[in-house]
């Protein structure tokens, strides 16, 4: 195979098929996240073009523990006229990634809209939400408490999990601390769903 999973497929093979995780990628237009998803796919800077529909692609990545993750990730344009389209990718979503431009000042306003409009969805309650402060890297970058401040994380309904994480989409900074932070929201959030159905 030549990518260095070739000797750990047999176990994944054997594991349930719920290890692939769909992701689906949302922002404002220019926020990042077409970058953030070719720089997790091709381990390099790619330049985008505003993306009219969307762009999936499945992306192994290889967390702290040395657990190689299968996330399925659909990055759908931000344009003001496709964000209606934003809850028919999150229906059985099991996270969503926010990207967020750090030096866009003017439009946090319409960023904490989106956002809070997505999450509150009677489907996504619940669903772990991982918010990237993309271009940290810039001197006039907002810091992540201004960030969160700005967003209104703290009026985020209680049973949506959510991390900040500051990143350059660029060069990767970031990207997968915040994705290991998600994937274990994801996983916590499972096993809670799981002892509520053994419940029942």
């Amino acid at each position: 195979m030549g990518n260095g999973l070739s000797d750990q497929t047999p176990i994944f093979s054997s594991l349930p098929s719920f290890q692939s995780f769909h992701i689906v990628i949302l922002g404002l237009d220019s926020a990042g996240k077409t970058t953030v998803l070719y720089r997790l796919q091709f381990n390099e800077f790619v330049n985008t073009v505003p993306t009219k529909g969307f762009n999936t692609e499945k992306i192994k990545v290889t967390l702290g523990n040395s657990k190689t993750v299968t996330f399925h990730f659909w990055d759908v344009g931000g344009q003001e006229k496709l964000r209606p389209l934003w809850k028919s990718y999150t229906r059985c979503t099991d996270g969503i990634v926010f990207v967020v431009d750090s030096v866009d000042i003017e439009r946090m306003e319409e960023a904490k809209t989106e956002l809070h409009k997505i999450t509150r969805i009677s489907e996504n309650q619940g669903v772990p939400v991982l918010i990237i402060a993309n271009k940290q890297d810039l001197r006039n970058s907002l810091s992540l408490s201004e960030i969160e401040k700005m967003l209104a994380m703290s009026e985020l309904s209680s049973s949506t999990p959510w991390h900040l994480q500051p990143t350059c989409a660029i060069i990767g900074d970031g990207l997968k601390e915040g994705l290991e932070k998600l994937h274990d929201m994801i996983i916590k959030r499972r096993k809670m769903l799981r002892q509520q159905k053994k419940k029942r």
